[in-house]
């Protein structure tokens, strides 16, 4: 007979503590059990959706079901997502789309909808805060979940109401996830990719040591090639390497990312589940058809993006302080240039005009793949105090305010292209 153990079945969500001995679930009959010693006594969870953009289109599009599909610029962008089928074929998220066409030719290819994942992403979201107040978005398909306190609220152990969280985001948003639980954030977000697609994995306290130990230090989040390489000089390849030296040894050879490495080679984590934060900056960036290098032509495509990020900021009753401009070279290089304004602002024109300003300097003879530019320093425009304008001033100040207000509400009843700029056509 299999070791008694708590036990939890991934489908029904049914507990119990004798693991059967026909590794099906007494209720409901599902293989898919999860047993553990710690099972119910971990409270923190990462939640990752899988292959998020891929399988929101896959839901919409049940013809892509079965085929390997990525999101993405179809000839000079890279690939956004990419679905489990063409991972098996070699393609990965950050990859050219020419290199993943050539690994698999029959790879479907599917523009990016920012629009319905936002979506889709806050529906998500809504179920999360529904199951604790301790949510900590990472990004649009991912958060830390505290559940702590909850057993009472929900019926049963963090993990089971888990597994029913998952659940209902498949049933009732038409997507999956995967689930990482632990008694830490750094352990909780390694064990969620440990199982996927649909997967729920555990790394407990009495064996999180042991499992590092083997495992390449760039595992640690903050170890890029840079640092793994010096770490490598160093005689240090795996994370249970670094066990034997004291903190401030680390500290002393790496700077500030010794203390991580110090802590996390022990499994250790003090850091907290905080919830989601306020916007700090709202951007966007559009791979360019064709390379560009001229200031004439990147000027051009650079201002459909500031009208676009004016209405997300009027939308969100926001203003920012500073613009930053992006760019990435024909190398992939990317570039960035910042400026501070006068006074925060959601308007297309002074983001146009700051960032116009800061691309002329780059407009050298390089060739761009890539540009974008957004506000950050973001401020509630409600809780702004206005300058004292003179009378003129103020007149025109009006009269813009009352143009921008109609401009928006017919392009949010009738689609954004219903009015466009003349610098557009």
């Amino acid at each position: 007979m299999s070791e008694t153990l708590p036990t939890l079945c991934r489908d029904c969500a049914h507990s119990f503590e004798d693991r059967p001995d026909s590794e099906r679930c007494p209720k409901c009959g599902s293989v898919r059990l999860l047993s553990h010693p710690e099972l119910n006594s971990l409270h923190i969870a990462h939640i990752d959706c899988d292959s998020f953009f891929a399988t929101v289109e896959k839901r919409d599009n049940p013809e892509l079901k079965d085929k390997p599909v990525a999101v993405g610029g179809r000839h000079r962008g890279v690939v956004a997502a990419a679905c489990y089928i063409a991972r098996i074929y070699g393609v990965r998220s950050a990859m050219p789309m020419m290199r993943a066409l050539k690994l698999c030719p029959d790879l479907v290819i599917v523009p990016p909808s920012k629009d319905k994942y936002g979506r889709v992403g806050r529906e998500v979201r809504n179920l999360m805060f529904e199951t604790t107040p301790l949510v900590e978005p990472l990004s649009i398909d991912e958060a830390f979940l505290d559940l702590s306190g909850t057993e009472a609220l929900h019926g049963g152990s963090p993990a089971r109401t888990l597994v029913r969280l998952i659940k209902r985001i498949e049933t009732e948003i038409g997507i999956t996830a995967s689930i990482g639980l632990s008694y830490n954030k750094s352990l909780a977000k390694l064990a969620s990719d440990l199982d996927k697609p649909r997967g729920f994995a555990i790394l407990g306290r009495d064996e999180a040591v042991d499992y590092l130990a083997d495992k390449p230090v760039k595992m640690i989040f903050g170890v890029g090639a840079a640092m793994e390489k010096k770490l490598a000089s160093d005689g240090i390849a795996t994370i249970g390497q670094l066990r034997p030296f004291e903190k401030t040894d680390l500290m002393r050879a790496y700077g500030a990312i010794g203390a991580r490495l110090y802590h996390f080679c022990r499994g250790e984590d003090e850091r907290k589940v905080t919830p989601e934060s306020e916007t700090k900056s709202i951007s966007n960036e559009v791979t360019l058809d064709e390379n560009l290098h001229s200031f004439t032509d990147l000027k051009d495509a650079l201002y459909p993006i500031c009208q676009k990020i004016s209405g997300r900021m009027k939308k969100a009753q926001l203003a920012g302080r500073t613009v930053t401009l992006k760019v990435k070279t024909t190398g992939f290089r990317n570039i960035t240039r910042s400026r501070q304004l006068p006074k925060p602002s959601q308007s297309a024109e002074d983001l146009f005009d700051c960032s116009i300003d800061l691309l002329e300097p780059l407009c050298d003879g390089r060739s761009y793949r890539l540009i974008g530019t957004g506000f950050s320093m973001l401020e509630d425009v409600n809780q702004l105090t206005p300058d004292a304008p003179d009378l003129f001033e103020l007149a025109e100040k009006q009269k813009d305010q009352r143009s921008a207000k109609a401009i928006e509400e017919i392009r949010q009843k009738y689609g954004g292209n219903a009015i466009v700029k003349g610098r557009l056509l």
